[in-house]
């Protein structure tokens, strides 16, 4: 009988052989009646410095009597294993036309999979270039400041999370995300994805994981076309029936997915021509901060810091001021890593954090971010988008019009003291930096809070101040506008078309992307075998 049990704990220094022991153990069992043991979920119980310990959940197969099962099932550890999602099944459908998926990040490349599984034709166009075309085109950005505004940290294959940490925590429970990974694996994602409890892929094997996405859509007989915008909607008497690409191309579709990324500002702009109902939501801005991985370390695992089982610590940390509203919050933590420029607009700097496999760099980074709301900026649906441009148009002039970011020592900003060229020397970004005070980058009440949360998380991390090296500005962490979708996952008043994920304000992250993405692969094949 398959049991879930959660809760075991096991030493750091414990060999992952004794988990079949402890569970024994703690339960009364007998080690022949354990037919099998995986684990599910492995997580660090940091809480005590003294001593750190592993906590797991498992699924295992017992051979035991209903009685002895049912007494287990008391346990509020122990429940019956949910059963697991299905994959899709091909249908039998015949369409004069592909369904258009528009988008190749996570929201794109999982609605078209999707799609292709059950059967649909497919078309997924992607205004940037291929992984291989697009990492010499980055690279070319960060070593030489020449930035292809169609080829870069934004656009192109995989998405924005292809040039990031790679990172699949969620804080949703849909039951979509055994499959997002069951699929992840499928093609080349490590395994420990499964069950580790931040699990990651790191930017060189998502590169290759994108790709072989696109080649099983591919081999299921989607069409994938790289360097392909869509510039405009083909509507008919309210209903959505294809795209117009590169300005001049029309490309019919029986429906349209609608997976842009959370840049695409120039897609914003015209869905709101066209008459696509948007509107501002919320998000959040600010720096990024790095600090010696081992000043991490040594705050979340203390006397175990740089023990080869435990790899390279993270951090999560909040403050909030009630009077104001507003919350300062660690986004995006990056252990191990680098920053990077991450601009798609010519004349604008932004950063973001970016690691390996393996995160074994020196540096460890957090985007250290403020949340904004629509009263902040609201200048109409597109405010948002204004906003975070007069931001990064600012950080590009103060930093010597060159895609340079303004740096500066979190303890000088706090001052208002510009730090020396020295001081901020070690900052990871690339192209590279300028000494600068990067109070004159934002609204005062932003850098209030960010001061606010600098001071608070000193608190919890000593040396966060003193050894923390700041550049900016972190702008992209979600996107500043929502296309609404009615009941159906369509875009209010407009039949076919499918906005989702990040880009469409439905996700924060590249699980649930790929989630939302899923999602509206279902909404059209509903949709779809139900009119035909």
């Amino acid at each position: 009988m398959l049991f879930k049990i959660s809760n075991l704990r096991l030493r750091i220094e414990d060999d992952e052989a004794k988990l079949k022991t402890e569970l024994c153990r703690k339960y009364g069992l007998r080690e022949d009646k354990v037919i099998s043991l995986k684990i599910i979920k492995k997580a660090v119980d940091a809480r005590r410095k003294e001593r750190l310990f592993f906590v797991y959940t498992v699924l295992v197969d017992l051979a035991i009597s209903q009685e002895k099962a049912k007494r287990l099932l008391e346990d509020q550890y122990v429940s019956i294993p949910e059963p697991e999602v299905e994959d899709f099944h091909k249908l039998n459908v015949a369409l004069n036309q592909p369904v258009v998926v528009v988008g190749a990040g996570p929201a794109g490349l999982f609605a078209a999979l999707s799609l292709a599984k059950a059967g649909f034709p497919v078309l997924l166009l992607e205004r940037g270039k291929p992984v291989a075309e697009r990492v010499e085109d980055v690279r070319e950005f960060w070593q030489k400041g020449n930035l292809n505004p169609e080829s870069n940290v934004q656009f192109g294959e995989g998405g924005a999370g292809t040039f990031s940490d790679g990172k699949l925590t969620t804080r949703t429970h849909d039951r979509r995300i055994a499959l997002v990974y069951k699929w992840l694996l499928a093609a080349g994602a490590p395994e420990e994805i499964f069950y580790l409890a931040k699990p990651h892929i790191g930017t060189d094997r998502l590169r290759e994981v994108v790709v072989n996405l696109r080649k099983e859509i591919i081999q299921l007989g989607g069409m994938v076309r790289f360097s392909a915008k869509v510039t405009g909607l083909l509507v008919e008497k309210g209903k959505v029936v294809g795209v117009v690409v590169n300005g001049r191309e029309e490309c019919r579709a029986a429906a349209v997915v609608l997976a842009i990324g959370h840049s695409a500002r120039d897609s914003f702009s015209m869905l709101l021509n066209a008459g696509i109902m948007i509107e501002p939501k919320p998000f959040a801005i600010g720096l990024r901060i790095e600090h010696p991985q081992t000043l991490i370390d040594k705050a979340q695992y203390g006397r175990y810091a740089g023990h080869p089982k435990l790899g390279a610590a993270e951090y999560q940390l909040v403050y909030k001021n009630k009077e104001m509203g507003r919350v300062t919050f660690s986004f995006c933590m990056c252990p191990g890593v680098v920053v990077v420029g991450a601009s798609s607009e010519e004349g604008g700097v932004v950063t973001n954090g970016m690691s390996y496999y393996r995160r074994n760099g020196k540096f460890a980074n957090s985007a250290l971010v403020v949340s904004v709301n629509p009263e902040d900026f609201y200048e109409g649906p597109l405010g948002g988008v204004k906003f975070q441009r007069e931001i990064e148009r600012k950080a590009y002039k103060i930093g010597g019009e060159n895609y340079y970011a303004p740096a500066q020592r979190a303890v000088d900003f706090l001052s208002g003291k510009i730090s020396s060229f020295e001081e901020v020397a070690n900052a990871t970004y690339k192209p590279g930096v300028i000494a600068s005070d990067l109070n004159d980058l934002f609204p005062e009440y932003v850098n209030q809070m960010l001061k606010e949360g600098l001071m608070d998380f000193n608190r919890k991390i000593p040396g966060f101040i003193e050894k923390g090296i700041l550049t900016g500005p972190e702008t992209r962490t979600s996107s500043p506008v929502r296309i609404t979708r009615d009941e159906k996952g369509m875009a209010l008043g407009f039949l076919g078309l499918f906005p989702a994920g990040e880009g469409a304000g439905y996700a924060g992250g590249i699980v649930s992307a790929a989630v939302d993405g899923i999602r509206a692969a279902e909404a059209v094949i509903k949709y779809l075998t139900k009119e035909e």
